[in-house]
């Protein structure tokens, strides 16, 4: 196991790229659509406060994990049990999920850049192309394998020219100009929308209380989006953390990411809903929330190719950033516990990352089922292994002292005793009814 290990060169430059790994897709294009699907503002509540009880406490034992051991997952979970098989396997599962989670991520991420350069082309002028025309791309562009295949190749070589140079001088330095980037371009859409007739519906929409739209599976849905989004369970927060200082503040910058990641959904919400409802469409759009109902708003809007441009920059930004923690994640393991160099490891991971996305680029079915693992059953189990491990298996002094290391927040022991009961017992239970919702036990209890 490697001790001698690169840290970042500060604590503002963690929190950007951690911040970077939870934000990207799942924020901007992910969230607005299950917030749509699922009415609004009610739905935001219990998202929010499931982010705060479910996912904060996760990504802090995820952190705290790895800056305690210095190491990637399997090195982490081995070292603190001692080589336990069964949680060095837990540690080896967010290494899989993080890998295949890449290997179909990155063909959304090869649309967004596809999209990016519809936009530049002027595609989605009304002049060119008539409403229903923009909205059937999406049909034609996800269901072409070969275009699919060649965004996919691009933006992986896109995140290994990130990756390849380290954490200072490549991971560290991108985020320090994707996420400031990501934030300009989010305001400036966000106050284009201001200006805008559906503002004030939208603002109703994602905050109004809208009780009528309450339902089990909104509540499952919020629950589980809660810890998917934040990264965790799938090893980026152990592998990032455990390139801090032993002096950083680890739950401070766990704090910072999980309000900066929170404040990027509701920014996404913001500027997808005003223009959506400004144009008379239907926020339950679906995933073509993005894909269809934003290029077709575009090509009605004055400006809108500008518009356009900035929005699939920002969403290819969002991209790369979280694309490149999932590949760090990847590629630590075998810098870690083989000893291979970073170039390497790297360039060797990514090569089978985007061999295993060729299936995703061509079949949508299997890109759907590759969804499903990861999303219903890897990070869940995950996450439930970071927190029983964390809460349970980690001797309470040590875990106390890594909890108060650095931070001043850390050694208030309510704070502590807080968190650790929120790991122990309420943690565990929520992630088991999203395992239960995975299997469809509560829509088979559905009259």
């Amino acid at each position: 196991m490697t001790k001698d290990r690169a840290q970042w060169g500060s604590r503002f430059g963690f929190i950007l790229a951690a911040s970077g790994s939870a934000v990207g897709l799942g924020n901007i294009w992910k969230f607005p659509y299950i917030t749509g699907e699922n009415g609004g503002g009610i739905f935001v509540m219990i998202y929010l406060a499931c982010i705060f009880l479910v996912g904060l406490p996760i990504m802090i034992g995820e952190v705290l994990l790895g800056k305690m051991t210095k190491s990637s997952p399997v090195g982490a979970y081995g070292e603190l049990s001692n080589g336990s098989r069964g949680w060095t396997s837990v540690g080896a599962m967010g290494v899989a999920a993080a890998f295949v989670i890449l290997s179909y991520y990155s063909v959304v991420a090869g649309w967004a850049i596809h999209y990016l350069y519809l936009a530049i082309s002027g595609t989605f002028e009304a002049t060119n192309n008539s409403p229903q025309q923009i909205s059937e791309r999406f049909s034609t562009v996800s269901g072409d394998g070969a275009l699919s295949l060649a965004w996919h190749a691009v933006f992986m070589a896109m995140t290994v020219f990130m990756v390849i140079s380290g954490i200072q001088r490549g991971v560290e330095r991108a985020a320090r100009v994707l996420m400031p980037t990501l934030l300009l371009l989010m305001a400036a859409m966000m106050f284009y929308s201001m200006s805008l007739s559906g503002f004030s519906p939208a603002v109703d929409f994602v905050f109004g209380a809208h009780l009528d739209a309450l339902s089990g599976a909104s509540v499952l849905e919020a629950l589980g989006h809660s810890f998917f989004t934040l990264s965790v369970g799938m090893g980026a927060m152990l592998t990032y953390g455990s390139y801090l200082k032993r002096t950083d503040d680890a739950i401070v910058a766990s704090i910072a990411i999980t309000v900066l990641d929170t404040a990027v959904a509701l920014m996404a919400c913001l500027i997808l809903f005003p223009i959506t409802f400004s144009h008379g469409m239907k926020a339950a759009a679906g995933p073509g929330l993005v894909f269809e109902n934003m290029p077709i708003a575009f090509s009605q809007m004055p400006g809108g190719s500008l518009w356009a441009i900035i929005f699939f920059v920002l969403l290819v930004f969002a991209a790369l950033s979280s694309s490149i923690s999932m590949l760090e994640v990847a590629a630590a393991y075998f810098i870690d516990n083989r000893g291979w160099s970073r170039r390497k490891a790297v360039l060797s991971t990514s090569a089978c990352i985007l061999a295993l996305g060729v299936p995703s680029a061509l079949s949508e079915s299997f890109f759907g089922w590759m969804d499903y693992v990861t999303s219903n059953w890897m990070l869940p189990l995950g996450g439930l292994g970071v927190a029983v491990f964390m809460a349970w298996r980690v001797g309470g002094k040590a875990r106390e002292q890594a909890f108060a290391e650095g931070s001043k927040l850390g050694k208030i022991k309510a704070v502590y005793l807080l968190w650790l009961r929120l790991l122990r017992y309420f943690v565990p239970v929520c992630i088991f009814l999203v395992l239960l919702s995975g299997l469809g036990v509560f829509d088979a209890a559905t009259p």
